[in-house]
């Protein structure tokens, strides 16, 4: 997917709307621990945007690092989003102003492909939908200092090169040691959900662009 053709955008659009490689797909990155927990009446409906953009002609995406606080996603690698509020119009609203409010990318200039298999969270008791949103310029970030500690783009390609994908080490996260496979990307560590998130897309890349 070298730049932004319009007929890049409608592959991609239209391998959305086939079946999705979904739950398997997600768990090849799932947390050896990760809790049998099922979502209930009390669960918390959350958007994410796969951002994604053309930068010197390879394809891109943006993930952010959340500050360091009390709470379960101190510090973690993410997509940009966060949990549906009363006026949004749909899920797929609430990833867009999410990502106007952490990285400040308007949703006007976001035009929206499809969606990936929802994913459910159990530390956090939210169930997550990830968007798929292109842009057709370079984007301009302006990071909420409250929300977001700082940005990443990712080179997409990258994270299929050969040792980028690391099966299964002991991360220290709260402090205590979760053994999760992961994607070592320039010094990072993208693991958890966004990890089994970005393994869903990488499927769809794949079978699509390669």
């Amino acid at each position: 997917m070298d730049g932004y053709t319009t007929e890049a955008h409608k592959r991609l659009k239209k391998l959305l709307q086939r079946p999705l490689p979904g739950q398997n797909a997600q768990l090849r990155m799932a947390p050896l621990e990760r809790p049998e927990k099922a979502s209930d009446p009390e669960t918390q409906q959350a958007g994410v945007l796969v951002l994604l953009f053309s930068r010197y002609n390879e394809l891109h995406t943006v993930l952010i690092q959340r500050p360091v606080y009390r709470g379960a996603h101190s510090g973690q690698i993410s997509f940009p989003g966060g949990k549906m509020e009363t006026g949004d119009q749909d899920i797929v609203h609430t990833a867009l102003r999410e990502t106007h409010e952490e990285v400040g990318i308007s949703s006007q200039q976001i035009r929206v492909l499809g969606k990936l298999t929802p994913l459910y969270i159990p530390v956090s008791n939210h169930m997550v939908q990830p968007v798929i949103g292109t842009l057709n310029q370079l984007p301009r970030f302006i990071p909420d200092s409250k929300e977001v500690a700082r940005i990443y783009e990712i080179r997409v390609r990258d994270l299929m090169e050969p040792g980028c994908l690391i099966e299964n080490e002991s991360i220290l996260e709260n402090n205590r040691h979760i053994k999760a496979p992961f994607y070592k990307y320039n010094g990072l560590r993208i693991w958890g959900a966004t990890a089994m998130i970005m393994s869903e897309f990488l499927e769809i890349y794949r079978e699509g662009f390669l």
